[in-house]
């Protein structure tokens, strides 16, 4: 299957699970779709940076990171459509909603680090694309945290690919810089 079909096919499937729940990126009234795109435009132009990279498989991802943790679709359903390799993917990128909040993202992250390579990088892309301008609500306290996390992310993250973490250090030192 060419990357085309394959990013018309996940995209799809991605943007009918967070319609159907009405989600929006926080703070906005643009569809959920968008964020997603995003985070598949920073892994397709990283992988023009990188070796060995699976691109369609990091698409897949991309575009599928928070299917399982914020809609209703199953991990079941993602290995039927996607294969298990991806939705084993969309797992270790997908919070685990069972364990203390403060534990979720390290559990996450160690789980993160047991895949390939390209779920690392789509979870970098997943944070660059995050740190743009915080929702209006937010206070300056939990403004601070997710700039913290980031580091977190990135200090976990570290080795998998120096273009996203270059990427993703700059947006940490302008986040909140207005």
């Amino acid at each position: 299957m060419s990357l085309q079909d394959i990013y018309q096919t996940t995209i799809q499937f991605a943007a009918q699970q967070h319609a159907d729940i009405n989600q929006t990126i926080p703070g906005t009234t643009l569809p959920y779709v968008v964020h997603l795109s995003n985070v598949a435009m920073e892994i397709l132009v990283a992988s023009e940076q990188s070796d060995s990279f699976n691109i369609g498989f990091a698409v897949q991802l991309a575009l599928l990171h928070d299917v399982l943790e914020d809609t209703d679709a199953t991990f079941e359903e993602l290995s039927k459509k996607f294969g298990k390799a991806v939705a084993g993917g969309v797992l270790a990128l997908t919070k685990n909603a069972e364990l203390p909040k403060d534990e979720r993202m390290t559990d996450s992250l160690q789980r993160i680090k047991q895949q390939p390579k390209e779920v690392r990088a789509v979870k970098l892309a997943d944070r660059i694309t995050n740190l743009q301008k915080p929702p209006h609500f937010w206070t300056s306290e939990k403004i601070e945290k997710y700039r913290q996390e980031a580091i977190l992310i990135l200090e976990e993250l570290r080795g998998g690919n120096p273009y996203l973490e270059n990427r993703l250090q700059s947006k940490i030192q302008d986040y909140n810089a207005d």
